[in-house]
């Protein structure tokens, strides 16, 4: 069984004291919010206690850059639900990165990944280019390594739900998406 609690007790284990930085349950939509004069530290909200949208709002977190870190939302924009077509292609230009994160994060704790093209009520948008990117850029991710915070996380996840330590190309298959 997989509990946004224990992602929580994870993620503050590894970032609190290092990044001054809380995965905390939301409520509708996720967003990230950088300590100021009022918030005492970084708090990055991910929606409805859904386990699947804390280990992507965390994909968020460590792939952003430290100056993307200071920012709300880390400085993205956000088109909700109902996106045109030029609105989905940047939508989806922007969330390769994070989406194969989220992958690498699933695997380390023995959750399904699920692709998501957050568009129900919009326009339909080509969705096996996407898997495709995605996939790529996990496999890039797999070659090159990954960032010594997604490490971290990636490996505190493995210890706890008991995942190989090796990060490896054949744990992804695009055929699983």
């Amino acid at each position: 069984m997989h509990k946004y609690q224990d992602l929580i007790k994870i993620f503050d284990s590894c970032f609190f004291e290092k990044y001054n930085t809380r995965l905390v349950k939301g409520l509708d939509e996720p967003v990230y919010y950088p300590q100021d004069e009022n918030r005492p530290h970084n708090e990055l909200y991910f929606a409805h206690g859904f386990f699947s949208s804390a280990l992507h709002e965390s994909a968020h977190w460590l792939i952003a850059g430290e100056k993307r870190r200071k920012l709300i939302d880390f400085g993205y924009w956000y088109a909700p639900d109902g996106r045109t077509d030029e609105q989905q292609k940047l939508f989806q230009s922007v969330e390769v990165k994070p989406q194969a994160m989220e992958w690498i994060l699933s695997v380390a704790a023995r959750y399904r990944f699920r692709i998501s093209l957050d568009n129900l009520n919009g326009s339909i948008s080509d969705t096996d280019d996407f898997k495709k990117a995605v996939c790529q850029q996990v496999i890039a991710y797999c070659e090159k390594g990954i960032s010594e915070r997604a490490e971290s996380f990636r490996l505190a996840l493995c210890r706890f739900y008991g995942t190989p330590f090796q990060l490896n190309i054949k744990d992804f298959d695009i055929e699983s998406l």
